[in-house]
C-alpha cells in the first residue's frame, strides 16, 4: 500500500481517481485546493503526487517545481486537457514524471500510477510492492453494422499481435484514435501503457522533446516501453523531425538484431493521418522513407457518410451515454428525427454526430429526441416569410407540430396589432376577441392572477 495525494478541483475527476486508487489497496488523500495539497505533501510524505494542471487557487506548474525541488524523488502524474498538451510537456521538463490527457481511460491512469510506484520504490521512497494489474479488458471500440467497419473490425483483430508499424488514415473525427485503441486493446500489449502525442498540439521544440528527449528526460517511446505509441496526425510533423524520426525507428530497428548491450525500447508504433500521406509523399510534402516505414499496415477509415448504416447505431450508442451522464430519462429517438440524422452528410464524422446527441439530451424536455431536439444545421427547415417584405421570419423544422406552426403565426399577429394600438394590451384583446389573459398566454408572459382578474 502506497500513500498518493491527489489534487483536482473537478469533484467528479477527483472522487473518480481516488476511487481507483483506493481500489488499488492504497491510502488515497484527495483536495481540490492547491494550499491544502502542499499542506498535505509536507504531512504525509507521499509516495506519488497526482496534479491536475489548472488548479483554482494555483497552476499545477507551481506545485512541480516546488515539490521537485522539495521531494526531488516523488513521481508526480500530471493531469491536463488536450488544449493544454504544450503545457504539461513543460511541466515534465520542470519534473513531472509523466503526464494524462483528458478524457483519459482509467487503465491507463492504473498503468502510469504503477509505473511511478515502480521508479518511487527504486528511489528507496517506499517498501511496498508494486500493485497487481488486473487483466484489462477492451474498453472501446469502432462501432457500426456497415460492411467497411465489419471489414476494419476483422483487419484490427488479425493484425493486433502483429508488432509491425500500422498507419491509420481518415477524415478528421472518423475513429481514427479508437481503432489505434482497438488494436492496442486487442493485443498482448493490453496491460501496457497506450500513449498518444498529437503532432498538431505542439510547437516543433517540445515537440521534439517528446520523440527524441533530451537533457536526460525520457521521451514518450520509453515511457510507453512494452506498450503502444500513437503519433496523431504524423502529416503536419515538421520535415526535419521526419527525418530524425526515420533515422531513430532505423536505430531502434537494429538495436533489436545486434549484440550489443544497449535495450532498445520495446513498443509498437500506430500513425494516424487525416491526409492520404502516399499523395503527400509524390507532392515532396512528405519524406518516402518514413511513409514506407510506419505503413507496414494500412488502415482507412471511411467517412461516416459513406456508412450511413452505422448512423443509428451510433445515435443510439451517444443517446444512452449521454442520457445517463446527464441524469435524463430520454429513452428513444423519434424517427423523424432519426431520419434527419441518417440523411445528413455529417462532414465532421462521428464527433459531430456525438456532439448532435449530447446537445440532444441536454435540451430534450421529453422522453424522445424529436427534430426540433436537433440543431438547424441536421433538420431540413421550413421557412415561413413574411408576406409584405419577403423575408424569412422564422424556420420549422420538417415533422414538427402543426400547433407550433400556428403558435409563431398567432404571435406575429399579435405583434403587430399591438404595435397598431401602441402598446396597448387591453385594446389588442378586445380587437382580437379575447380575454386579457388568454392574450397573455398567447403572448407567453406570466402575470399575477388578481392583476388578470381585475383588469
Amino acid at each position: 500500500m502506497a500513500k498518493i495525494v491527489i489534487i483536482d478541483d473537478e469533484p467528479a475527476i477527483l472522487q473518480l481517481m481516488t476511487k481507483l486508487c483506493e481500489g488499488l489497496n492504497h491510502q488515497v488523500t484527495g483536495l481540490q485546493s492547491g494550499a491544502e495539497g502542499l499542506r498535505a505533501i509536507e504531512e504525509e510524505k507521499p509516495e506519488v503526487l497526482i496534479v491536475d494542471l489548472r488548479i483554482g487557487d494555483m497552476s499545477g506548474i507551481e506545485i512541480i517545481q516546488k515539490c521537485s525541488k522539495e521531494f526531488p524523488k516523488m513521481p508526480i502524474i500530471m493531469v491536463t486537457g488536450f488544449g493544454s498538451v504544450e503545457t504539461a510537456v513543460e511541466a515534465m521538463r520542470q519534473g513531472a514524471f509523466d503526464y494524462l490527457t483528458k478524457p483519459f481511460e482509467l487503465d491507463d491512469l492504473q498503468r502510469t500510477l504503477n509505473k511511478a510506484l515502480k521508479i518511487s520504490n527504486q528511489s528507496g521512497s517506499i517498501e511496498a510492492a508494486e500493485p497487481e494489474s488486473k487483466p484489462i479488458k477492451p474498453t472501446r471500440q469502432l462501432i457500426g453494422n456497415s460492411s467497411e467497419v465489419k471489414e476494419i473490425l476483422r483487419i484490427v483483430e488479425k493484425i493486433a499481435n502483429n508488432n509491425s508499424p500500422a498507419l491509420v488514415e481518415g477524415e478528421y473525427g472518423s475513429g481514427k484514435q479508437i481503432v489505434a485503441r482497438s488494436i492496442h486493446d486487442q493485443s498482448q500489449r493490453c496491460n501496457e501503457p497506450f500513449k498518444i502525442l498529437h503532432c498538431s498540439a505542439l510547437p516543433e521544440e517540445l515537440l521534439e522533446a517528446e520523440l527524441f528527449g533530451g537533457d536526460g528526460r525520457e521521451t514518450i517511446f520509453t515511457r510507453a516501453n512494452g506498450g503502444t505509441v500513437v503519433l496523431e496526425e504524423i502529416n503536419v510533423l515538421p520535415t526535419r523531425l521526419q527525418s530524425q524520426l526515420n533515422s531513430y525507428l532505423d536505430e531502434i530497428g537494429n538495436l533489436k538484431f545486434s549484440d550489443e548491450l544497449i535495450e532498445a525500447p520495446d513498443f509498437r508504433l500506430i500513425a494516424t493521418s487525416s491526409e492520404k500521406l502516399e499523395e503527400w509523399v509524390n507532392e515532396g510534402k512528405f519524406r518516402e522513407d518514413l511513409y514506407y516505414r510506419i505503413s507496414v499496415i494500412p488502415l482507412m477509415i471511411p467517412p461516416l457518410r459513406k456508412r450511413p448504416a452505422d448512423i443509428e447505431l451510433l445515435a443510439n450508442y451517444f443517446l444512452q451515454r449521454y442520457s445517463k451522464i446527464s441524469g435524463s430519462k430520454l429513452k428513444s429517438i423519434d424517427k423523424f428525427a432519426m431520419k434527419f440524422l441518417t440523411n445528413y452528410k455529417w462532414p465532421h464524422n462521428v464527433g459531430e454526430l456525438e456532439n448532435t446527441i449530447q446537445r440532444a439530451c441536454a435540451l430534450s424536455d421529453n422522453q424522445t429526441i424529436n427534430p426540433s431536439d436537433l440543431p438547424p444545421k441536421v433538420t431540413n427547415r421550413v421557412e415561413i416569410k413574411d408576406n409584405q417584405t419577403n423575408l424569412v421570419s422564422h424556420q420549422l423544422p420538417i415533422g414538427s407540430n402543426l400547433s407550433d406552426f400556428i403558435k409563431i403565426q398567432e404571435k406575429a399577429f399579435i405583434r403587430e396589432t399591438l404595435k397598431y394600438n401602441k402598446g396597448s394590451r387591453e385594446k389588442t384583446a378586445s380587437m382580437l376577441g379575447v380575454s386579457i389573459a388568454t392574450l397573455y398566454r398567447k403572448m407567453g408572459l406570466k402575470v399575477e392572477r388578481d392583476k388578470i382578474l381585475n383588469s
